[in-house]
């Protein structure tokens, strides 16, 4: 542009005395200027219009930025893309398709998450929920006879409950009525469920019939994983920005020789002798099960526990995952409560809803996304990053074998230590107080339930407190859940 302002200049200059031309000249100089205002403007609104998006984060106002926020989102991606080929491979099980399974994991993850970080501005990731997955597939399809359809419309329905309870604030008012103590219990608790998940997944605990569980032989997988654990931890105490995803790639290049080299690692991959492999790049996606699922048949009075069961544990799943999570990141409005709680039980609400539309079990929030927060994620824009990196995967799903469990293992690991801070706070000297909140914290990881864990640490909070005159500190909205505990226990 400016080389082209140059050369009008200069002919400008060889024709001054002839005057038309010296018209035509500046005609064309007043024209191009003219250009070159638009040019400025447009890129000033394209400019104006980033700052704008980036504004509605308040990234300076939570303290973060850009930058931290995408390196958190990348980490809370690498820690919960395994839900990508887990899923389908439960679901599939009830006879679904499992490349149609893995394109609807992927849409729910990605558009739920996407969802959380715009409208919610939490840096929280939903996708389809481990243990409801398994109770799909076991406890109702193959366990109950009911067609898969079937399931997915009852999955529907309690989405629309769930969207109808965080609409009319009925979910808010269950998370107000959650006692502090509890909260910070329910937070400790998932930082040993998390830690005990990572663990598990690099075999380092394994089942034991004697002792139920106990140690795992140290094979290359296992030393591998030891490996992993000592650079992430060595990154994390030194502050190192990313420490988590620099853990990730080191393990995962240490995972190369196993199955090659040394070791074999069929018994812990699907048969597979190496843990890091190359399945090829692109895959198509499979739409078959998108609006496959059958509304008549859920509307069935049978299918009342069923939709009630689904309803029950998503919905404690999930807030005790905000609960947690909220506590252990500090992500609290400045009355204390978890912060946009409303906006984000609405779009876990719209997760579940849109899985069974899609085809797969119910949306929730993910325990993982504290992997990101411990980056540095502060708002929503990490959970946009995260649900972004999901589409491509869609079509990339062959990759997603190159990153072995045991490569996000150590950051499971190592967020549970993250997670244990509130526990702190809890009123270790008041029994009435530590009872509770020791019952809540130790089942979530025992019985490998979150749901389970609050459960029985409402019904304990409530007995001690009415048994010791104290039934002030239990609400009505804590008496009603109760009785709801209580059902979904006989049920």
């Amino acid at each position: 542009m400016f080389s082209m302002l140059y050369k009008l200049e200069v002919v400008d200059f060889l024709c001054v005395k002839n005057t038309g031309l010296k018209s035509g000249v500046r005609r064309m100089r007043s024209t191009f200027a003219s250009h070159l205002k638009v040019v400025k403007l447009e890129s000033s609104q394209k400019i104006s219009g980033r700052k704008s998006m980036l504004k509605n984060f308040r990234l300076e106002e939570l303290g973060s930025d850009v930058k931290t926020e995408v390196i958190a989102g990348i980490t809370s991606f690498l820690a919960t893309m395994y839900i990508i080929v887990v899923n389908p491979a439960i679901l599939s099980a009830t006879g679904m398709s499992f490349t149609a399974v893995l394109t609807a994991t992927v849409l729910v993850s990605a558009f739920s998450s996407i969802a959380m970080g715009i409208y919610a501005n939490n840096p929280i990731l939903l996708a389809p929920g481990m243990g409801i997955n398994a109770f799909f597939t076991y406890g109702i399809v193959l366990g109950m006879g009911i067609p898969w359809e079937t399931a997915l419309g009852a999955v529907f329905l309690s989405g629309i409950v769930f969207l109808l309870l965080s609409i009319f604030n009925i979910r808010t008012m269950i998370v107000h009525a959650i006692p502090t103590q509890l909260r910070y219990a329910i937070a400790a608790g998932i930082g040993l469920f998390i830690t005990f998940i990572g663990f598990k997944n690099a075999n380092f605990i394994v089942a034991n019939p004697a002792t139920l569980v106990g140690l795992g032989e140290l094979t290359p997988a296992v030393i591998t994983f030891l490996i992993g654990l000592l650079i992430t931890s060595v990154l994390v105490v030194a502050r190192y920005k990313g420490a988590l995803i620099f853990g990730i790639v080191a393990t995962t290049l240490i995972a190369i020789p196993i199955g090659r080299w040394w070791g074999d690692a069929s018994s812990i991959n699907f048969g597979t002798p190496t843990l890091v492999s190359f399945n090829g790049i692109f895959a198509a996606p499979d739409f078959s099960l998108l609006f496959a699922l059958d509304l008549v048949g859920a509307l069935k009075f049978a299918m009342i526990p069923v939709i009630f069961a689904f309803l029950f544990t998503d919905m404690f799943d999930s807030i005790s995952t905000f609960v947690g999570v909220a506590e252990a990141g500090d992500l609290k409005s400045e009355d204390g409560e978890p912060r946009n709680i409303k906006e984000s039980l609405i779009v876990d609400g719209f997760s579940t809803t849109i899985s069974g539309l899609v085809g797969t079990s119910s949306g929730t929030s993910y325990i993982e996304s504290a992997t990101g927060i411990e980056e540095g994620g502060r708002t929503g824009l990490t959970a946009l990053v995260a649900g972004l990196l999901f589409l491509p995967f869609m079509f990339l799903s062959p990759l997603l074998s190159i990153i072995p469990g045991i490569a996000t293992a150590p950051a499971l690991v190592l967020v549970g230590v993250f997670m244990m801070k509130p526990v702190r706070k809890i009123s270790w000297s008041e029994m009435d107080n530590a009872i509770p909140a020791f019952i809540a914290m130790l089942l979530i990881p025992l019985t490998f339930s979150i749901t389970q864990g609050i459960i029985w640490g409402f019904l304990s909070w409530t007995f001690i407190k009415v048994i010791h005159g104290k039934r002030e500190e239990v609400s009505p909205m804590l008496w009603a859940i109760d009785v709801f505990a209580i059902l979904a226990l006989i049920a």
